[in-house]
């Protein structure tokens, strides 16, 4: 018998299925906004603030205005003090020409002997210039400011010697006092005088006036950042329904903050701008009279105005002033307003 022999089947190997692979994050869930939207979006917050701070300091323009004019005055008063001073100090003169050492010539000194000892002046170290005044100069300078000019004719000879007027680089009072000890061994040289007694009491009174401003600076100041708080603090208590509600829903502290820290620099540059104009109007008021006053001395003095600087100073410190100060404020009540 032959054996049926079953046909060969073919085995098949079915696929290993694919292992999940799995799902793809969104980049936005990873990494979040970019720098960019960061950037806009911190830009815009800021300029939603400066404008909301605008619009309500324009709802008062009245209450915005008096509190800027009391600032103002605030910061004119020491701020015109320094320039009274300043202008003080240039009215003296330089300090080298107040610290001049008169040397009073032998009266058989010719011209020409004085004029090379000046010459000879000019090239000491320490020295910045030498002016000779010849006596016939110095009689006739001495006739137009004593009124004396008749009397003096009647003199036999003129009586007074010639002068070599020595300025110095520097006024320091041992240096001038050995430059005028090497002036008097001079030849043709009479005498060596140097006169620092007034220069001294100058300079005495403007440090006086210099330490009076800065404490009159202290306490002013003290006086601006007690009212920006308080005229921030009523600001806030105005807001307070609005910004406990604000801290509810997740506001931070810096998003309340910031309006008031605007309007309180806003605040100080209307002050600063008010102060500027306050300062110049009041010097040259005053300036009238002090060209008259210098006049009837044969001066032409007249007083500085407000330089570019120091009003480009006063705004940025009065601007700082409404920053500090509504900062200070905020900071004090901030506790107070979070949500209950």
């Amino acid at each position: 018998m032959s054996a049926t022999r079953s046909p060969k089947v073919s085995e098949r190997v079915a696929p290993k299925p694919a292992d999940p692979q799995p799902p793809k994050k969104k980049r936005d869930e990873d990494d979040g906004p970019d720098f960019g939207t960061l950037v806009r979006a911190w830009v815009e917050s800021h300029r939603a603030s400066l404008l909301d701070s605008l619009r309500r300091l324009g709802k008062q323009p009245i209450g915005s205005f008096f509190t800027c004019l009391v600032m103002a005055v605030a910061l004119s008063l020491p701020m015109g003090l320094s320039l009274l001073l300043n202008n003080v100090e240039r009215l003296g003169g330089s300090w080298q020409r107040a610290a001049q050492i008169s040397l009073y010539l032998n009266l058989d000194a010719s011209t020409k002997d004085g004029e090379s000892l000046r010459d000879d002046i000019k090239n000491l170290p320490g020295v910045a210039d030498a002016e000779y005044i010849s006596r016939d100069q110095a009689l006739e300078e001495f006739q137009q400011q004593s009124g004396l000019g008749e009397a003096l004719k009647e003199l036999p000879q003129n009586p007074l010697p010639g002068v070599v007027l020595v300025t110095p680089d520097e006024v320091d009072k041992p240096a001038l006092e050995a430059l005028r000890q090497k002036l008097a061994e001079m030849p043709k040289v009479q005498q060596a005088q140097l006169d620092l007694v007034w220069v001294e009491r100058l300079a005495a009174i403007l440090k006086l006036g210099d330490r009076f401003v800065f404490g009159l600076t202290v306490l002013l100041v003290s006086a601006l950042l007690l009212v920006i708080g308080n005229t921030i603090r009523l600001h806030i208590e105005n807001r307070r329904t609005e910004i406990e509600v604000i801290k509810l829903v997740g506001g931070t502290d810096s998003y309340v903050r910031r309006p008031f820290l605007y309007m309180g620099a806003l605040y100080g540059l209307g002050a600063g701008v008010l102060s500027w104009g306050v300062l110049a109007f009041g010097l040259n008021w005053l300036n009238d009279a002090v060209v008259g006053l210098a006049g009837l001395y044969g001066s032409d003095f007249a007083l500085a105005g407000v330089p570019v600087a120091d009003g480009l100073s006063l705004l940025l410190g009065a601007v700082l002033l409404g920053y500090i100060g509504a900062w200070i404020a905020v900071a004090r009540h901030l506790r107070e307003l979070a949500p209950k």
